[in-house]
């Protein structure tokens, strides 16, 4: 592939010579990507990213079991606790609460205060909300400990994203945020089984209190694994630190550019709370869709909400994978954020559309599980476009991008629950949450990833190491 590339998006240059020739927009550019010929195992193969990329992996699995649990235990818990579908969507829809307007706060935390000690206090506090819901004895106490799992688990998104601005190379975020993702999805598809193994030796609180305890040991691996910044941790390398830009070497952290922000970000925002909306349906009615349309009972509505998410898995991994070969291939940002964004909401709508004219399980299983691959192709995309447009900022443009999905976290589940009580079937959820994936696909069109912030940060010197 030749060096040059396409006025929308970044090059890669290999001496100071080729940085002089830069477009008049990327002159002062502090991240562009590393020299080309770097194979895909080259960038992790002996490096310390590695392990950190693992931890976040396993943070975003346990994060999503934390959160999803509940899904596989909704009918006992319902019946437990003496709920309507309603209610079981007011207490689904409380973790989304908080999630949703600490986002920004959260992100601006992160980048505040540094992932280490952020993500350890928010996994510490997520920890606690999982044990208590396992204690839960009403509506009301239910309704407490999902609100406060997502003041927990409202910062780590961002926070995350934080850390992988600062430790991954441009040409490697979208498959960060796709491998990390890849994992969340792997909570959803085994959290069903897990959750629905323990109810069966005890009942749907144990399930919680094993989850809570695997949190509490995630977040002191963290704190004991993690630095701020690459150059402090005790295994970097000088040839791993050279791979890393100025930006990511820096301890400074420059001043928000908060209109700059608003108007670059809303736009992803949107596009985050149609697909949001139609993951909250993933994640919190599945179960409970094949355990009232089919009439399955636990361990078979437990599988069968498994194998529809196992599609996720691989979706992530394919979407983060697929934007940054197309960012090598064609070096324009906006293709291969673009692109993978409006294939994957439609492409997800069309096989939305068979569940809602054919009652077959198994047709429905496939294009269930087709679609949220489809769907999941996006997610990695839409995290790295706010490290694409703020990389000195990312946990603040991560959070107030993610504030979509969590807006759509508290009124799809409660909207889906009273539709589907209010018309006995599950038809017309459905076709509201498929229509918002084609508002989301066109509003795709609309994104601009090239739009970089200015790099208030490139005034900075950065630390000595």
């Amino acid at each position: 592939m030749a060096n040059a590339v396409s006025e929308d998006g970044p090059a890669h240059h290999n001496s100071p010579a080729a940085t002089a020739s830069l477009a008049p927009d990327s002159q002062t550019r502090t991240d562009q990507p590393s020299p080309p010929g770097r194979s895909f195992l080259d960038a992790f193969r002996h490096r310390v990213r590695t392990k950190i990329l693992v931890l976040l992996c396993l943070m975003y699995l346990i994060t999503y079991m934390d959160r999803v649990n509940i899904s596989t235990a909704a009918p006992f818990i319902k019946e437990d606790l003496g709920l309507d579908n309603t209610q079981l969507g007011l207490a689904l829809a409380a973790f989304s609460i908080p999630y949703a307007f600490f986002q920004i706060f959260g992100g601006i935390l992160g980048d505040k205060f540094g992932p280490r000690r952020v993500l350890f206090v928010v996994g510490l506090v997520w920890a606690t909300a999982t044990l208590l819901t396992g204690f839960a004895v009403g509506l009301i106490s239910l309704f407490a400990a999902r609100l406060a799992l997502g003041f927990g688990e409202g910062a780590s998104f961002p926070t995350a994203t934080t850390a992988m601005a600062k430790w991954l190379p441009l040409e490697r975020r979208a498959f960060g945020q796709g491998i990390t993702h890849a994992f969340a999805r792997i909570g959803n598809a085994i959290a069903p089984l897990a959750v629905a193994a323990l109810i069966g030796l005890w009942n749907w609180r144990l399930a919680f209190f094993v989850f809570g305890v695997i949190s509490l040991l995630w977040a002191f691996a963290w704190v004991v694994s993690y630095r701020d910044r690459p150059a402090d941790h005790p295994k970097m390398t000088e040839e791993e630190l050279a791979e890393l830009t100025v930006d990511q070497q820096r301890d400074a952290r420059p001043p928000v550019p908060w209109k700059l922000m608003f108007a670059r970000i809303l736009p992803v925002t949107f596009v985050d709370f149609c697909y949001g909306w139609m993951l909250w349906v993933y994640l919190t009615w599945i179960p409970s869709f094949f355990h009232e349309s089919y009439g399955l009972e636990l361990k078979k509505f437990a599988l069968f909400s498994a194998l529809v998410l196992i599609g996720g898995v691989v979706g992530d991994t394919v979407g983060g994978v697929l934007s940054d070969y197309l960012l090598r291939r064609t070096g324009s940002l906006k293709i291969a954020r673009r692109a993978v964004l409006v294939v994957g909401l439609l492409g997800s709508f069309v096989f939305i559309l068979p569940t809602l004219f054919t009652h077959n399980l198994a047709l429905t299983t496939v294009c269930l599980g087709v679609a949220f691959f489809l769907l999941e192709l996006t997610n990695p995309v839409i995290w790295s476009i706010p490290m694409d447009i703020a990389p000195n900022h990312a946990g603040t443009a991560g959070g107030l991008m993610n504030t979509g999905f969590g807006i759509a976290g508290i009124v799809s589940p409660i909207i889906f629950g009273h539709l589907i009580d209010a018309t006995g079937t599950f038809i017309a959820s459905f076709t509201l949450s498929a229509a918002l994936l084609v508002v989301g696909g066109l509003a795709a069109l609309w994104i601009d990833p090239t739009k970089r912030l200015p790099d208030v940060a490139a005034s900075v010197p950065a630390k000595a190491h």
